[in-house]
C-alpha cells in the first residue's frame, strides 16, 4: 500500500462530520491493514497534534482547530503549546513558533496533571494586573514523559500516608518537582552489574568499572522510571522501575541520564537494523549509471575522532583564465534511505546525530553512517556532487548538481592540514603529493570568505571550550578551541555548495526546506545598543521612529507601588517598530573590537541579541550569512533536513531536470503561488518527487510536510544542544567540586535580579554570585535596576555591570541545581565611587565571611523567624531613603 501524507490525512478529517475523525474510522477510510500502517498512521496523528494541525478532542478522536489569528492559538478561547515548568511549581506555555511575548503564566494550581514538556491545551483567562498573559490547562495533549530519570529512595520511616505510600525516586529534572511513587511489591529489575543491556552507550571500560551491586539495595542508585498513573493536585505520579543504571559518580552514567532526561532515541529497533544490513551494498549497474569521479585526487578533511566522512572536496586552477573549479562531493545517503522505510521514520525521529564530549548517538545506523555512507579513502562511494565554477574575484560564474562516484584518494585531519599550511617539514614530506592541492584550497577559501566579508556575513570568532579527559571519563581540563585555516576552508566550501544547491532548487519554484536566520528582534537591538554604547560602541543605527513599551518587572513594580490607582506615571522605554539593521553593522561592530578587551562580551552579547537559525519551508534569507538563499546540503549522514533536500535533488535529477544553475537576481521571500508559477515555468507538467513509490508513481513533498519535517528538526536540533551544553556544564561542576575556597578572575555576563552571572576567564565556567551576598562587601544593600541592567549599591553607589571583570571566590556548588555559587572579593574594575570603603579581601590565614559589624546595623530577628534562608541574611538593611531629622529643643 502506498503510505499517506500528512496532507491527504489532514483533508480526510476535513471532510469528515464536524471536521473531526476518530482513529477507527482512519483506518476504516484509508483501508489500513496490519499493525506497521496502524502505527504509521497513530504517528501522522502525534506529529499533526504537536504541529497545532490537529486538536485531540478524546482519546482516539482528532480535530480540525478554527482558523487561528496568530500561530498556536485556536478559537473560543483555547490555545495549544508545550509547557515549560519551573522549579518553584509555575509555568509557561509557549505556542507553536511563537516569541516570549506569547507566552502563557500557568499558576501552580491550574497546572494539574501536566509535565514537563507536555503539549496542553490552555484557556486563557483575564490578564493580570501586570499585563501578562494568564491560563490554566485544561487538557493535555500529548504526554512528552513516558520515562523519569531519577535517584531511588526506599520509604523512610513515619513518611508513609493515603497520597504518599511506597518507595519514591526524586527526578533528576529539577522542573518535575513531585517524586514517583514506587510500589512496595513492585518488581525491580537487576542492577546493571547482573544484567548487561546491549543499548548501553558506555564502553567496555566502563562496564569494567562498573560496581557490584546488591541486588535488595537500590537506594540513592539511579534509574529509569515509566510512568504509569499521572500526577494530580492531590496525588503523586507513580511508575514502576524499568531500568538500573548505577551510581550518579560512576563513570558514564552522566552521560546517560542526560540521554534519558532528554528522551534522545537512542536504541534503534531491529527491523531497522534489518533494513541498514539489507540495503548496506553497492550496485554495478548503479556506479555505471552515474559520472565516475574515481581517478580523481578528492580528499577528506575531519576532526581526528570522526568517523562518518560525509563530505569530500577537490580544487583546481585554471591559470589562462583566473578561475577556479570547486568540487564538493557529499555521500548520497538518500540512495539507500527511501521514504517511508523504518530507515527512514527512524532517522526523522531522531533529526540528528548528537554529540557529547566523549561518544555520540548517530541519526543512521553504523551499517551505513560509518560503513557504506562513509566516503571512506581507497573505497568507491555513491555521492550527489555540486560542481561550482568560480572566477578570481569569488564570485559565481556557474554551478552543476550531478549523481556521482568517488574514490576518496587520502583521509585527511584537520590538524594535518593545518600543519602542512603552516609549513611543517615532516608533516609536508608525509604529504608531499598533496601540498599543491591544499594550497590551492588555501587560496580560494581566503578567496571565498574576503568575497563573504565584502556582501557582510557576520564571523563570530568565539572560543569555544574543548574538554579533556582522564582515562576514567573525567575532566581534566578545559582548553579554547582553535579554529585555523583547515576548518575555515572546508566551512567555505560548505557554505558555497549549500547557496547554490539552494538557488538551484528555489530558482526552479520546488518546494523545499532551508535553513533560515531571521533578523533579529527591535527589542533585542536596542537593548544591545544600550550596553554597547557604555562601552563606547554603536551599530550606527541613528535615529529612528519609535514606540514606546513597559517592560514586565517595571509594569509589576508600578503596580505593587501605585496600587492600581493611576496616580503616577510608570517609566516607558521606546523601540522602533521597524529597526533597518543589516548584517554589515554587525560585521563592523565585530572588525572594530577585534583584540580589544571588551570583544568577548560585546561578541557574546551580540550573538544573544540575534535570533536563532532554524528549519522552514520558506525562503527567508539567512541574515547572519547575508545570503538571500540558503539551506543544508552537506551533512545527510547526521541531519535529517539534508536527507530531504537531497531526495528533492535527485528527484529533479530524475526527472530530466538540468543541474545546471547560474547565479540570478536575489531571491525575494517567495510564497506558493509564486513558487507555483516559477515551477510550472521551468518543469511544465512534470510531476516530481523524494522517490518512486511502490508502483512506480512520483510523489511530491507537499509545503505542509515539509512544514511539519521544518519543525520537527528545529525542536530536535535545539533538544540535542540542550542536551549537549547540560552535559558539559555538569561535567564542569564536578571539575570543580575539588576547587571549592579557591578564587579566580572572572566577568559579568549578565546582570539579573537574582544576581550578577559570571565566567570564569580560562576555565569557560558559569556561576551565581547571589545578589544577597553583596551585602558583604561593604556593608551595603543592592538591588537591581531593569532600566541599565546593573546592580548597584543604595549606601556607596557601588555599581556591576555587564562586561566588569572581579575577582571571585567559589563559595559552593548548588548540588540540587547544579549551579556554581560565587562571592565576589575583589572589583578589577576602576572608578568605584572614591567614598565607598573597600571591598573586602581574602584574608592570608583563610576566608573570613563574617559580616562587617556596624553600630547602627540591628539584627532582623523578625526575617530569621520566618524562615529566611542564611544566605538572604547578609545584606545590610536596605538605608532609609532621607535623614531622620534630629530633635531639637525650642528656646523658651
Amino acid at each position: 500500500m502506498r503510505l499517506m501524507t500528512d496532507r491527504e490525512l489532514l483533508r480526510q478529517i476535513e471532510r469528515s462530520p464536524g471536521q473531526r475523525a476518530g482513529y477507527k474510522q482512519l483506518v476504516r477510510e484509508f483501508s489500513l491493514g496490519g499493525g506497521r500502517e496502524r502505527r504509521l498512521l497513530l504517528e501522522h496523528l502525534a506529529r499533526l497534534t504537536a504541529a497545532g494541525h490537529l486538536l485531540k478532542t478524546d482519546r482516539e478522536q482528532w480535530a480540525i482547530p478554527k482558523a487561528p489569528a496568530k500561530a498556536g492559538y485556536q478559537a473560543n478561547n483555547l490555545v495549544t503549546g508545550r509547557l515549560d515548568l519551573h522549579r518553584d511549581g509555575f509555568g509557561f506555555v509557549r505556542p507553536p513558533q511563537g516569541d516570549r511575548d506569547d507566552d502563557i503564566f500557568i499558576p501552580p494550581n491550574e497546572i494539574h496533571d501536566a509535565m514537563q514538556g507536555d503539549q496542553v491545551l490552555v484557556e486563557l483567562m483575564p490578564s493580570r494586573n501586570d499585563g501578562r498573559k494568564l491560563g490554566r490547562i485544561v487538557k493535555v495533549l500529548t504526554r512528552r514523559n513516558a520515562t523519569v530519570i531519577g535517584t531511588f529512595h526506599y520509604a523512610r520511616e513515619g513518611r508513609g500516608n493515603e497520597n504518599f505510600s511506597g518507595n519514591y525516586v526524586t527526578p533528576f529534572d529539577d522542573r518535575i518537582n513531585q517524586s514517583v511513587l514506587i510500589s512496595f511489591d513492585a518488581e525491580m529489575p537487576k542492577p546493571p552489574a547482573a544484567s548487561a543491556n546491549p543499548h548501553r552507550v558506555l564502553g567496555e571500560e566502563a562496564t569494567r568499572s562498573i560496581r557490584n551491586y546488591d541486588d535488595n539495595n537500590l537506594e540513592a542508585l539511579v534509574v529509569d522510571v515509566e510512568i504509569t498513573s499521572w500526577p494530580t493536585p492531590t496525588r503523586f505520579a507513580r511508575g514502576r522501575v524499568i531500568e538500573v543504571l548505577g551510581h550518579e559518580d560512576d563513570f558514564g552514567i552522566d552521560v546517560e541520564m542526560v540521554i534519558r532526561k532528554h528522551h534522545l532515541p537512542r536504541i534503534f529497533p531491529d527491523k531497522v537494523l534489518v533494513e541498514a544490513r539489507a540495503v548496506a551494498h553497492i550496485d554495478p549497474e548503479v556506479i555505471a549509471s552515474r559520472r565516475d569521479f574515481r581517478d580523481l585526487p578528492i580528499v577528506t578533511i575531519d576532526g581526528e575522532t570522526a568517523r562518518d566522512f560525509d563530505d569530500a572536496v577537490l580544487v583546481e586552477h585554471d591559470k589562462a583564465t583566473g578561475h577556479w573549479h570547486l568540487q564538493v562531493h557529499i555521500a548520497d545517503v538518500a540512495h539507500y534511505v527511501t521514504p517511508g522505510t523504518a530507515l527512514d521514520l527512524e532517522a526523522r525521529l531522531r533529526g540528528n546525530s548528537v554529540y557529547f564530549p566523549d561518544r555520540a548517538i548517530p541519526m543512521l545506523p553504523q551499517e551505513l553512517s560509518t560503513d557504506i555512507c562513509s566516503l571512506r579513502p581507497g573505497e568507491d562511494r555513491l555521492v550527489l556532487s555540486c560542481l561550482v565554477n568560480i572566477d578570481a574575484g569569488g564570485n559565481v560564474l556557474d554551478y552543476e548538481v550531478t549523481e556521482g562516484v568517488v574514490r576518496s584518494a587520502r583521509r585527511m585531519t584537520y590538524t594535518q592540514v593545518h600543519n602542512i599550511l603552516e609549513g611543517d617539514q615532516r608533516t609536508r614530506g608525509e604529504f608531499a603529493d598533496f601540498i599543491p592541492a591544499f594550497e590551492r584550497m588555501k587560496q580560494l577559501a581566503e578567496i571565498l570568505n574576503h568575497k563573504r566579508d565584502r556582501r557582510g556575513s557576520i564571523d563570530f570568532d568565539l572560543p569555544e571550550p574543548i574538554i579533556e579527559f582522564d582515562e576514567f571519563g573525567a575532566m581534566k581540563s578545559v582548553t579554547r578551541s582553535t579554529r585555523n585555516w583547515a576548518h575555515r576552508l572546508i566551512e567555505e566550501f560548505m557554505l558555497s555548495a549549500n547557496e547554490c544547491v539552494a538557488s538551484w532548487i528555489e530558482t526552479l519554484g520546488v518546494p523545499s526546506l532551508y535553513r533560515i536566520h531571521e533578523k533579529p528582534e527591535p527589542r533585542r537591538i536596542v537593548e544591545f545598543e544600550d550596553i554597547a554604547a557604555s562601552f563606547g560602541y554603536s551599530l550606527g543605527l541613528g535615529n529612528l521612529p519609535v514606540r514606546k513599551f513597559q517592560t514586565k518587572g517595571e509594569r509589576r513594580e508600578h503596580q505593587r507601588r501605585d496600587g492600581g490607582r493611576g496616580r503616577s506615571n510608570p517609566h516607558q522605554h521606546e523601540v522602533p517598530e521597524d529597526i533597518p539593521v543589516t548584517p554589515r553593522m554587525y560585521q563592523k561592530l565585530t572588525a572594530k573590537i577585534a583584540g580589544k578587551p571588551e570583544e568577548r562580551i560585546l561578541s557574546y552579547l551580540m550573538l544573544r541579541s540575534l535570533k536563532q537559525a532554524r528549519y522552514s519551508e520558506k525562503n527567508e534569507g539567512h541574515f547572519a550569512l547575508a545570503a538571500p538563499c540558503y539551506t543544508h546540503f552537506t551533512s545527510p549522514i547526521r541531519r535529517y533536513p539534508d536527507l530531504i533536500v537531497h531526495r528533492i535533488a535527485k528527484a529533479l535529477l530524475a526527472a530530466g531536470i538540468s543541474g545546471y544553475g547560474h547565479p540570478g537576481e536575489p531571491h525575494p521571500k517567495q510564497g506558493s503561488e509564486h513558487r507555483a508559477e516559477r515551477s510550472k515555468k521551468h518543469l511544465g507538467a512534470t510531476s516530481l518527487a523524494p522517490a518512486a513509490g511502490a508502483n512506480g508513481e512520483m510523489e511530491t513533498i507537499t509545503e505542509t510536510d515539509l512544514n511539519l519535517i521544518a519543525q520537527e528538526c528545529s525542536e530536535s536540533e535545539r533538544r540535542a544542544a540542550d542536551a549537549e551544553r547540560e552535559l558539559v556544564e555538569w561535567k564542569k561542576i564536578k571539575f570543580m567540586r575539588d576547587r571549592v575556597g579557591e578564587d579566580f578572575g572572572a566577568m559579568i555576563l549578565s546582570a539579573t535580579k537574582y544576581g550578577l552571572f559570571v565566567e570564569l576567564g580560562d576555565l569557560f565556567v558559569e556561576g551565581l554570585v547571589p545578589i544577597q551576598t553583596l551585602g558583604e562587601l561593604d556593608n551595603d544593600y543592592y538591588t537591581f535596576r531593569e532600566n541599565t541592567r546593573e546592580i548597584i549599591g543604595e549606601r556607596w553607589g557601588r555599581r556591576f555591570r555587564i562586561g566588569q571583570r572581579v575577582r571571585v571566590l567559589l563559595d559552593r556548588i548548588d548540588a540540587a541545581q547544579k549551579r556554581l555559587q560565587f562571592l565576589i572579593i575583589e572589583d578589577e574594575a576602576q572608578g568605584t565611587d572614591a567614598g565607598a570603603p573597600p571591598l573586602r579581601q581574602k584574608q592570608a590565614d583563610g576566608w573570613d565571611k563574617k559580616k562587617p559589624s556596624s553600630p547602627k546595623s540591628k539584627p532582623n530577628n523578625k526575617s530569621n523567624s520566618r524562615g529566611a534562608k542564611p544566605s538572604m541574611q547578609r545584606q545590610a538593611p536596605k538605608p532609609h531613603p532621607f535623614p531622620k531629622k534630629k530633635k531639637t529643643k525650642r528656646r523658651k
